[in-house]
């Protein structure tokens, strides 16, 4: 793709940037050149700005390892081993190592992310599709995915977690913003979030959960050990946990707000080692037997 100037002024940039173009490159230039280019001249933000303005590519870059202050490339990367930026790793397209990915500031691909190690992050993660990593995840800033997220390990989180698909976790979830997935989350070790919790299906742990705000799933929610937070407690259907259930003062515990009366002994049972105080909605079931 051919890069005129014209062509760039026709996106309305921004009179400093347009004024490097003009300096650097006023005959025109490739995309991909010009995107190299604007990072190796320090501007990163411009190269993002670039890309977001025309789009991916479907040029594939293969190379054994990334170690960088940034990387802004319009197609897919395939690494061998690790990926190391300092600021800004981001892809057009798909994002797929061997290795692990460290980065700086963000990493963010306008389709999948895929890890052979683990994701760590001072900034923000975000991909359109799959973000899939056979270690953990740990990202200071958010996480936005448009499909699953999946990791081995744990997933630490310093601020909000949306996704459009699945959240699957081999260890425990720590989320300290709001909780928001569009599936079911699954967690095998222990889920605590410092804001609400929303699923658009269910939610399944491992061990304890615990909310510093609303929980709520349109289906059940399970626990092998507690279920406690600060606000309210929502299911669509069943509660089920091996310990208590507990939501915040003033605040009730709500099952089978999706569930016919007929079916309401089999689909809206509360299950845990007591009766939940402020149980609103729901029928109780006695301590979990299995």
């Amino acid at each position: 793709m051919d890069l005129t100037k014209n062509f760039v002024k026709n996106k309305r940039p921004c009179a400093d940037g347009f004024r490097w173009f003009l300096r650097n490159h006023a005959d025109g230039s490739d995309y991909q050149p010009l995107l190299n280019a604007l990072v190796d001249a320090g501007r990163v933000d411009d190269a993002c700005w670039l890309l977001t303005q025309f789009g991916p590519t479907d040029e594939i870059l293969q190379v054994d390892a990334i170690d960088a202050e940034a990387m802004v490339f319009a197609g897919t990367l395939e690494v061998q081993g690790n990926i190391e930026v300092t600021g800004v790793l981001r892809a057009g397209r798909s994002i797929r190592t061997g290795g692990g990915i460290r980065a700086g500031k963000a990493i963010v691909a306008g389709e999948d992310i895929q890890a052979g190690g683990s994701i760590r992050c001072d900034g923000t993660l975000e991909a359109g599709g799959d973000i899939k990593v056979a270690w953990g995840i740990e990202v200071e800033d958010a996480i936005r995915s448009g499909g699953d997220v999946r990791a081995e390990w744990e997933v630490l989180c310093g601020a909000g977690l949306t996704l459009e698909g699945n959240l699957l976790v081999g260890q425990d979830l720590l989320s300290k913003g709001a909780l928001h997935c569009q599936k079911s989350i699954r967690v095998n070790g222990a889920i605590t979030a410092h804001d609400s919790v929303w699923a658009g299906n269910g939610i399944a742990c491992g061990a304890t959960i615990l909310c510093d705000s609303h929980l709520e799933a349109n289906w059940g929610i399970k626990a092998g050990q507690a279920i406690v937070a600060k606000g309210s407690i929502k299911a669509g259907e069943s509660l089920q946990a091996q310990e208590e259930i507990q939501a915040g003062e003033g605040y009730g515990v709500y099952a089978g707000l999706v569930v016919q009366l007929e079916a309401w002994e089999a689909s809206a049972q509360v299950h845990a080692s007591s009766k939940p105080q402020r149980l609103m909605s729901g029928w109780w079931g006695g301590a979990c037997l299995v």
